[in-house]
């Protein structure tokens, strides 16, 4: 039996406001087509199905698109719910989905009722652990420790008694969600730190032969049996280096083969780029990013004015932008210091300085007058001109 982990598809989110959602059907309908090629016959989905708890009627209609597309190409699906989906929405009509396939595994009572296949050399008992919010989930074990580890020791404890009572030649593959210690994140994951401790040790899931990660979107190997198949898409710019994979393996009597690793395709590379905005504008060597989200960092000495709409002239998916003046100090004061002795209109003034690196021209010295004359706070000098 073949089967292929995937994760984190985190249908509708944006990508620092770009919507994604036609990049999030493409790279559905590659996986589509991977099951098809490679023959899968079960499609692994370890949580975070979608971005949010309620999502857009868009992003359902993309998620369900691709699960068809999936489920048409010839694999069945197992999914978990993550902590960015609501598990009681994602698991609505789950008894009616698995008769066409789709199995969903979104509640605590479900953790130890594996979806077993039994079409190949040995039956395959799939079990789903879905994201365990640790104070809830407690409450609904029945057991008193706390964090993430005292949850997911206890549901493990339950998937392996329930192996226990299995024929000995039942292989067995754990879905969870969570963040096991080895791995690393980046900046598109949301913390699910609980009093400080998020991570919890890959020896939890010791007595199972595969356990398909999701959470964290970079693809890693912490054993070779414990492994995140990463996000299928970039969500932030700290992913730029990562290749977005997903990772196939043969399940037979004598457990799970050697696992390969099928890279999947960028619909839109990432590129970032230093410099001053005209520079940026006109060198040749960023010709090739014209067609990637870009993230910019202007180091002209005064911030330009209207930055992102000119940059966005030659590179119309620039979607982040920063300012790092070349030779500016970066003191910082405390505002008590900044403002002490000092009138509305000398701060005003220092604002703007401060966030331009230059001083107000004539026109804004006249908006901050008006402004603050408006405000009742214009402080003239001796000779009636602002202070």
């Amino acid at each position: 039996m073949r089967m292929l982990h995937t994760s984190d598809w985190h249908v509708g989110r944006t990508f620092h406001g770009a919507d994604l959602l036609a990049e999030q059907d493409a790279t559905l309908e590659h996986l589509a087509g991977l099951v098809a090629d490679e023959a899968i016959d079960v499609v692994l989905v370890a949580g975070d199905i979608y971005d949010r708890a309620v999502p857009s009627a868009e992003a359902v209609r993309v998620a369900t698109a691709g699960v068809r597309r999936i489920r048409e190409a010839g694999a069945e699906l197992v999914l978990t719910s993550g902590n960015h989906d609501s598990a009681a929405r994602l698991g609505a009509f789950a008894e009616f989905a698995s008769a066409g396939g789709l199995h969903l595994r979104t509640t605590v009572a479900g953790i130890a009722e594996p979806v077993v296949f039994e079409g190949g050399d040995a039956p395959v008992a799939v079990y789903g652990i879905p994201y365990l919010e640790p104070e809830t989930a407690r409450h609904a074990l029945g057991i008193d420790g706390r964090g993430h580890t005292a949850v997911l020791t206890e549901a493990m404890r339950r998937v392996r008694d329930d192996l226990d009572g299995r024929s000995a030649d039942t292989r067995s593959i754990v879905l969870a969600h969570a963040f096991v210690t080895g791995a690393a994140g980046c900046d598109s994951e949301r913390p699910i730190a609980v009093g400080g401790v998020e991570q919890v040790p890959g020896s939890v899931f010791e007595g199972v032969d595969y356990v398909a990660l999701g959470h964290l979107h970079g693809p890693q190997v912490l054993e070779e049996r414990i492994r995140y198949s990463g996000s299928p898409l970039a969500y932030s710019f700290s992913e730029m280096a990562q290749r977005k994979s997903v990772f196939l393996f043969d399940v037979d009597g004598d457990g799970v083969g050697e696992v390969h690793r099928r890279e999947l395709p960028v619909p839109r590379p990432l590129a970032t780029m230093r410099g001053r905005l005209d520079d940026l504008l006109a060198e040749p060597e960023h010709a090739e990013h014209v067609e990637s989200f870009v993230s910019a960092t202007l180091t002209d000495r005064v911030r330009p004015v209207d930055a992102m709409r000119r940059l966005r002239e030659r590179f119309p998916y620039a979607v982040h932008l920063e300012w790092e003046p070349e030779g500016a100090e970066t003191a910082t004061l405390r505002y008590a210091e900044a403002v002490r002795g000092r009138s509305d209109t000398e701060i005003a003034r220092s604002f703007v300085e401060d966030c331009r690196n230059a001083p107000p021209n004539d026109r804004e010295e006249a908006l901050l007058v008006a402004a603050l004359e408006s405000a009742g706070k214009h402080d003239p000098g001796q000779d009636g001109e602002p202070r």
